[in-house]
């Protein structure tokens, strides 16, 4: 593999998950498209420099279709390619039929499945319901491509540290502001230190309840 992806995939690991993280387990395969450099992701499978920039352009994204729609240019056979290095996590309590339809290897039926144990509350509880139609390996590969969003109020800094991107100083001020009442005050306290684009990226990663 690159050397450069290594790194890339290696940066994305900074913060691994923990047993109890609400974004799925990378086994170290799968890059995050949504902090990835734009240098880096002009080194992975399909992506030109022009298309690398691109990308970074229009970050965030509010969905792995969104993403996809993005990828002009981009064949299916090419995007398959790219999915299998590199991805966009979805919310499993949220995403689409055609949002899930993204994860490599995806089926209809196992599309119906991932939509049918709703809502998830544990990464535990996906593993479970999934490993009644897919083998362990399979459960495992599928885990990489998502997550369930974390309760800002409650989340242990551990759980917290699994959002891709994450970083110790920005775990510290999920924890300061809290209780949060309303996602206007996440937005209004944490885009003191992170811009409008970075606070909407950490914003799909969590629900307040």
């Amino acid at each position: 593999m690159n050397t450069k992806v290594i790194s890339l995939i290696a940066v994305s690991l900074l913060f691994a998950a923990p047993a109890s993280a609400q974004v799925g387990k990378n086994s170290g395969n799968i890059a995050y498209l949504d902090v990835a450099a734009e240098a880096d992701l002009a080194k992975l499978p399909s992506l030109t420099p022009a298309l690398a920039k691109d990308i970074v352009a229009k970050r965030p994204f509010a969905n792995a279709t969104a993403l996809d729609a993005a990828l002009t240019g981009l064949n299916a056979d090419q995007k398959k390619a790219l999915y299998e290095k590199a991805f966009l996590p979805i919310n499993l309590n949220t995403a689409s039929e055609a949002e899930v339809m993204v994860i490599p290897g995806m089926t209809k039926r196992m599309a119906h499945e991932f939509e049918e144990y709703r809502p998830y509350t544990s990464l535990e509880q996906f593993r479970k319901e999934m490993g009644k139609y897919v083998d362990a390996k399979e459960v495992a590969r599928l885990e990489q491509y998502v997550f369930i969003p974390i309760n800002l109020n409650t989340a242990s800094a551990e759980v917290i540290a699994t959002i891709p991107g994450m970083t110790k100083r920005m775990v510290h001020e999920f924890e300061e502001y809290r209780p949060y009442q309303n996602i206007e005050q996440f937005r209004k306290e944490i885009g003191k230190y992170v811009d409008k684009n970075e606070v909407a990226r950490f914003e799909r990663y969590v629900t307040l309840k």
